[in-house]
Parts: structure tokens; sequence; C-alpha cells
């Protein structure tokens, strides 16, 4: 179970910093914690392809960098398309004899806007393909960077700067994009959900990815103290809320079979999450039993998925 990792796995990381500290993140900022662990994961011989938004802003001002492996800043949309190419080319150079043989960790880089909405086209023509890269996209659940703007992955009820919570309109009106079934849908090697509140699990997942050809997904939750308007100091214990709630389930899609990675007992009430984030305050009694009964729906479905895969 990964809730029995301790402090002496964290020794067996490697000391290396591949995304240096002193970045311009916010206090706070999960999706900056994604970014450390993907590296601590993949080792110096990476190449990432990052989207423009929250972890290209800050981890790239002019004159500094963040980045201690070869980095590429890419339009908002086109992230896969990008690494599609960059890891055609490796395999072009390498059958030329122009680029030793080995290993070359390609990673395309998005958040859930650059993800769920405006680079979704892309994305699913590097899975499509089965090109041997993986596509991380950090999920802070919103358009963060240009001021909380709602993206298709926002959950119902919601408010951001887009989906403004008032008496007729309780804030985000449609439900969050599946982006994991979608992804999975592809057919591809591995597809998994994460989270930065668990970061062995993640770094094991990674680490999986990359042990099989072809296209990958991870889809990593990563709580934003400034979007979601909470404190910054317990975002591990939201994450973990996010999970623990079933909100943010953790599980992997392996070659078609559905895993549980924490498949838990019982959910903890839907309100112990909710009720520590302001963009959930205007929230009715009614509203959050809709809520809890839609996601007992979902997750009882994804156990279902689980149970019939593992049979085949």
């Amino acid at each position: 179970m990964i809730e029995q990792y301790n402090v002496y796995a964290a020794k067996l990381l490697p000391p290396e910093e591949l995304f240096a500290p002193g970045h311009k993140a916010c206090q706070g900022c999960a999706p900056a914690l994604a970014l450390r662990y993907l590296l601590k994961a993949l080792g110096p011989n990476t190449i990432i392809a990052n989207a423009t938004g929250c972890m290209e802003i800050i981890s790239s001002a002019y004159p500094d960098i963040s980045w201690g492996v070869p980095w590429i800043h890419v339009a908002f949309e086109n992230a896969a398309a990008v690494a599609s190419g960059i890891e055609s080319g490796i395999k072009i150079l390498q059958r030329k004899g122009k680029l030793a043989p080995g290993k070359i960790n390609v990673v395309a880089i998005g958040g859930d806007g650059g993800t769920f909405d405006i680079g979704l086209q892309a994305l699913s023509g590097m899975l499509e393909r089965g090109h041997n890269a993986l596509y991380l996209c950090y999920d802070n659940e919103a358009y963060m960077n240009t001021g909380i703007q709602r993206s298709s992955g926002t959950p119902y009820g919601a408010s951001t700067t887009t989906s403004p919570a008032g008496k007729a309109v309780p804030g985000q009106k449609t439900i969050k994009k599946d982006l994991l079934e979608i992804g999975a849908a592809h057919g591809i090697a591995y597809a998994a959900t994460a989270c930065t509140s668990y970061p062995f699990d993640f770094m094991d997942k990674v680490k999986k990815a990359f042990s099989y050809d072809g296209a990958k997904l991870i889809h990593i939750l990563a709580p934003c103290p400034t979007g979601w308007r909470t404190n910054p100091g317990e975002v591990i214990k939201h994450g973990r809320l996010a999970v623990h709630t079933g909100i943010f389930p953790l599980y992997e899609v392996d070659h078609g079979r559905y895993k549980m990675s924490l498949d838990l007992p019982f959910l903890k009430p839907i309100k112990s999450y909710l009720s520590v984030q302001g963009r959930y305050r205007h929230l009715s009694e009614a509203q959050i039993a809709v809520i809890e009964t839609n996601l007992k729906a979902r997750y009882e479905k994804l156990q279902a998925l689980c149970r019939i895969t593992a049979e085949v």
C-alpha cells in the first residue's frame, strides 16, 4: 500500500535537484512539487516540452531557469505535438548513427487548461500514434496563471472568476472532464492518476510508464492554494482529502487493466474536503449531498472496472 512509505524511502532518492529551488511559484504550490518529483524519478537523461502555463512562467523568468534538463517552452496547445516531434527526431538520429543509442525520456507537460481544453487535440494525436513519450498533466483545476478562470477540469460547483457563484448559479455548472478515461480509450500502454500528496506512488508510476514502449499519460492532482483559497501550509492535507473522499481516486490502467493504487474501505464525507476551500464556501447542504451522491456512483463504477478487468 502506498501509505506505507516513510522517511527511509526518501533517503533512497537521488540527491540532485533537477528542478531547482528559487523559482517564482506561490507558497504551497503543489504543481512545482510534481515537477520536482518527476525529475527525481527520471534523472538527467530527459527532454521536456512544457506548454505555456503556471509552471512555465514560474520556472523560466529571464535570465533565470529552474530546469536542469533540456527544456523547451512551447505554445499552450502543442506540448504533445512537440514531444511527438522530439521522440521521432531521436529515433531518426539514432537510426542514422548521428546520436548515440540509448534511452532518452521524452515528456510533455501541461496544466489542465493546456490539456483538457486547448491541447486535447494534440494530446489525442500523440496517444493515437503511439509515440514513446509521457504526457504529464498537472491539474490545479482552473487557468490559475491568467487569473483563476474555469477550465473543463474545474469541478462542479467551484467558484472561479469566469464561473462565479451567485444566487442563480452555484459556480461551475458542468462536471469535471474525465481525462484519464479519454486517454485510456486510445488503447495506450499506460495511464494513471497521481497526487502530489503521494510522491512515492507518483514516482513509481513515472518509472513504470517508462518501462513500456509507446504513449503514456499521467494525470496528477496538484492543489493550488491561491485558486482554491486554502491555507498554503495544508496543501498535502488537501491532496490527501481529495483521495480519501473519492474526489480524485488513485488508480492505473495498465494495458487496459484497471487497478486501484489505494483501494479505500470507506470514503470520508465529501464535506471534509469542500469545507476547507474558499471556492466551495457558497454550496448549500443540498448541493453538497448531490455532489456526494454522484461521487459515490463514479467511485463504485471505477471499483467495478477494476474487478472486471482483473478477471480478463
